[in-house]
């Protein structure tokens, strides 16, 4: 075996979705987020295209500019019928409650010779590949995708062509809680095997 199986399981199988709400105040270095970004660069991807791209937001400037940013076109894209207080007041906070935000995107391929559903899984491959390092450092993640991150607005805030896509926002933080258990089903109801 080339590697400790038992370790690679349990890193697995310990990855959990951690909210901003749950983070300390204690600051994520940029050298560790280097690291889960480049670990995330090694997620497969069909035809060696690489499509995933990173925004990130570390310093409170940005962090805060994001905020308003998230705000704002929330009240642009939201019928106003719709719109509920809380959820805006969530959308604000969060940029400001981590160290460091990730939007994480898909570049698409100018010839587009690569389907685009098999970018995007490629880019949510990135994902759990951050996902994991940041289980690794134990760091909290959770990728966070609004409805407004699909906007041509966001596009614009982010700088990504017309048939790019946001995938998602990316928090990276410390805990400030005990490490969350959880449970999957058993193999037995999610699987049919043809033997």
């Amino acid at each position: 075996m080339r590697f400790n199986l038992s370790e690679i399981n349990e890193l697995i199988r310990e990855r959990r979705t951690i909210y901003p709400e749950q983070f300390s105040s204690r600051k994520v270095h940029r050298e560790q987020v280097e690291v889960i970004l480049t670990n995330g660069q090694w997620a497969p991807t069909h035809g060696n295209t690489q499509p995933w791209r990173f925004k990130v937001f570390m310093g409170e400037e940005h962090r805060q500019e994001l905020s308003q940013f998230l705000g704002k076109t929330y009240q642009e894209v939201v019928p106003k019928e719709l719109q509920k207080d809380v959820k805006l007041a969530k959308l604000m906070r969060r940029p400001l409650l981590t160290s460091a935000v990730i939007a994480v995107c898909m570049e698409r391929q100018p010839e587009e010779k690569i389907l685009e559903m098999e970018e995007i899984e490629a880019v949510a491959c990135a994902i759990q590949n951050m996902h994991l390092t940041c289980t690794a450092y134990g760091l909290g993640g959770f990728w966070s995708t609004p409805k407004l991150i699909y906007t041509p607005q966001m596009n614009e805030y982010l700088g990504l062509g017309e048939k790019d896509k946001c995938l998602g926002l990316f928090y990276v933080g410390y805990p400030d809680i005990e490490w969350p258990k959880a449970h999957r089903r058993p193999l037995d109801y999610t699987t049919e095997w043809k033997m």
